[in-house]
C-alpha cells in the first residue's frame, strides 16, 4: 500500500501528480480519500471501464457539481434520445463546413494576438497569448463578441471554481454563483435576439433546433452556451503550452517537426497521452463495483485519473517518455473514438469535438512554429505547472528571433489535416462532458491565470 499519510489532495501531489502515479496504480489502484468520501482510479483498464459503462457509473454528481452554474442540464446529464439528438446539434457546429470556416478563424485569431510580440523577440505563451486566443477562438464558434473577452473569460473563472473545487467557502460559492449569474443576463439578450435572426453560428444552431424536432427553452440554449464556453476554453491553452514546452525539453523532435510539419499531428496526439490537460473524470457509482479486490460501494463518487491512465505500461510502452514517434497510440485515431489515450474521454460522454481540438491546436502550432525562430526558455525562467482537475503551465515565457517590420507574412495555410475528410466526425478538449477544472492564481499583472 502507499504511504496511508499520502493524499491527492496534498500540496506534495499538486506540484508534481506524475511522480506518484506509477505507485498508485501498482499499490494502490483504487485510493479512498476520507476527507471528500471519494475513489480515485489510476489504471487504464479501470478508468476505461468506469468511462464506457454508463448504467454502472453515472454523470449523477454534475447535478450538483455543475448544474447550479451551468444554469441547466450540460451534455454529460443526459442520456438516450435527449443526448442523441443535442450532441448532434453540438457536433454539427464543429464539423463539415463549419469546421473549415473556425479554421480560417482561428488562424486569424492567432495571427492578430501574436503580432504585437514578434518584434519584441519574447513571450508568455500562456497569458499574453494561449489564454485569450482560447477564449477568442469560443466566441467566433458562438457568434459573441470578442470585444468582451476579458469579461467572459472572468465569468469563466467562477464558473470552473465552481465545478472543480474539492470544497467552497460560503463567500467563494457565492462568488461562484454570482459570475455565472452575470454570463447567464449576458447570454439572455444575444439568445433572443439569435431566435429572431438566426446566423450560422453555434448559437443561432441551438436556438432554432425546433428545425430537428428538438424544442430548447432559453435555460436549455443557456446551459449548453456555458458548457461550450467552459469545455472549449479550458484545455485549448494548456494543450499549446504543453505542446511548445515537451518541444522544446526535446529539440531533436521540435527539429523534426520544423522539418516535416505532418508530424505535428503526431506531436500533438503524444501531447494529449503525456500530459493530458482534463486530469480528473468523476462519475458516481450505480452499484457496488469492484475494482483491484477494492469494493467501490453504490453511490460513491469515483473519480477517473486521466493523467494516471495514459501513463499505464499496461496500455503504452515506455509511458513516461515523450515520443511522438510512438506506434502504440496512432495519430488519427487518437482524435477519434477509437482512440487508445483517454484525454477526450471515451463511451458515451467522450468530448464532443475533437475533430475541432486538433484543427484548433495544429492551425496555431502550425503559424507559430516559423514564427517563434530559435524558440527556447526566456533567461531566469521556472517551470511549474499547476492545477488538479485540469492541469497545464502556470506561465511559458519564451524567447524568439525578433522578426521585423516588413518580414514576409505567414500565408494562411490549406486545412489542415484534421478534418479527415470522408471521416465520421469524432469527438473534444472542448467538451469533455463531465466538465473541466479551473484553478486561479494572479499574475504579475493582475490578471487571473487558470
Amino acid at each position: 500500500m502507499v504511504d496511508p499519510r499520502f493524499s491527492v489532495l496534498s500540496e506534495d501531489f499538486a506540484a508534481d501528480p506524475y511522480r506518484y502515479f506509477a505507485g498508485l496504480r501498482d499499490r494502490s489502484p483504487v485510493h479512498y480519500e476520507p476527507a471528500i468520501d471519494s475513489y480515485f482510479l489510476s489504471r487504464h483498464r479501470d478508468v476505461k471501464r468506469v468511462l464506457t459503462d454508463h448504467e454502472a457509473f453515472t454523470t449523477e454528481t454534475l447535478q450538483v457539481r455543475a448544474e447550479p452554474v451551468m444554469r441547466g442540464p450540460v451534455l454529460a446529464q443526459m442520456t438516450g434520445a435527449e443526448h442523441t439528438a443535442k450532441r448532434k446539434i453540438v457536433v454539427r457546429g464543429f464539423t463539415g463546413q463549419a469546421l473549415q470556416e473556425q479554421t480560417r478563424a482561428v488562424h486569424a485569431d492567432a495571427a492578430e494576438l501574436v503580432a504585437p510580440f514578434l518584434s519584441r523577440g519574447r513571450m508568455d505563451l500562456v497569458n499574453d497569448f494561449g489564454r485569450p486566443f482560447a477564449v477568442y477562438v469560443t466566441l467566433d464558434v458562438l457568434g459573441l463578441d470578442k470585444h468582451d473577452w476579458q469579461q467572459v473569460s472572468g465569468w469563466l473563472n467562477g464558473v470552473g471554481e465552481f465545478i472543480t473545487s474539492m470544497g467552497l467557502t460560503p463567500e467563494r460559492r457565492r462568488h461562484c454563483l454570482d459570475c455565472a449569474e452575470q454570463l447567464e443576463a449576458y447570454l439572455a439578450p444575444v439568445i433572443e435576439q439569435r431566435r429572431r435572426h438566426p446566423g450560422e453560428d453555434l448559437i443561432s444552431k441551438l436556438c432554432t433546433a425546433g428545425s430537428d424536432g428538438i424544442a430548447m427553452s432559453d435555460r436549455d440554449v443557456t446551459a449548453l452556451v456555458i458548457n461550450v464556453l467552459v469545455a472549449a476554453v479550458e484545455p485549448a491553452d494548456k494543450t499549446l503550452g504543453l505542446l511548445f514546452k515537451h518541444l522544446i525539453d526535446h529539440p531533436e523532435q521540435l527539429a523534426q517537426v520544423r522539418q516535416d510539419p505532418a508530424l505535428l499531428p503526431a506531436a500533438i496526439a503524444e501531447t494529449l497521452r503525456y500530459t493530458p490537460p482534463v486530469q480528473l473524470v468523476p462519475r458516481q457509482a450505480e452499484q457496488d463495483a469492484v475494482f483491484a479486490s477494492t469494493v467501490v460501494p453504490a453511490g460513491a463518487t469515483v473519480f477517473c485519473m486521466i493523467g494516471a491512465a495514459n501513463r499505464d505500461p499496461e496500455a503504452f510502452s515506455a509511458p513516461d517518455t515523450f515520443d511522438i514517434h510512438r506506434q502504440d497510440l496512432g495519430t488519427d485515431r487518437s482524435f477519434t473514438a477509437a482512440a487508445q489515450h483517454l484525454a477526450f474521454g471515451t463511451g458515451l460522454h467522450q468530448c464532443v469535438g475533437a475533430a475541432f481540438a486538433r484543427a484548433e491546436i495544429e492551425t496555431v502550432a502550425a503559424l507559430l512554429l516559423p514564427l517563434l525562430d530559435q524558440v527556447r526558455y526566456s533567461p531566469g525562467f521556472r517551470y511549474r505547472e499547476t492545477g488538479l482537475y485540469t492541469r497545464g503551465p502556470a506561465a511559458l515565457s519564451l524567447d524568439f528571433t525578433p522578426v521585423h517590420e516588413g518580414a514576409p507574412a505567414v500565408a494562411e495555410p490549406s486545412p489542415p489535416s484534421c478534418p479527415l475528410q470522408g471521416r465520421p466526425a469524432p469527438y473534444p478538449p472542448l467538451f469533455q462532458e463531465s466538465g473541466p477544472a479551473v484553478h486561479t492564481t494572479t499574475t504579475p499583472t493582475g490578471r487571473e491565470q487558470r
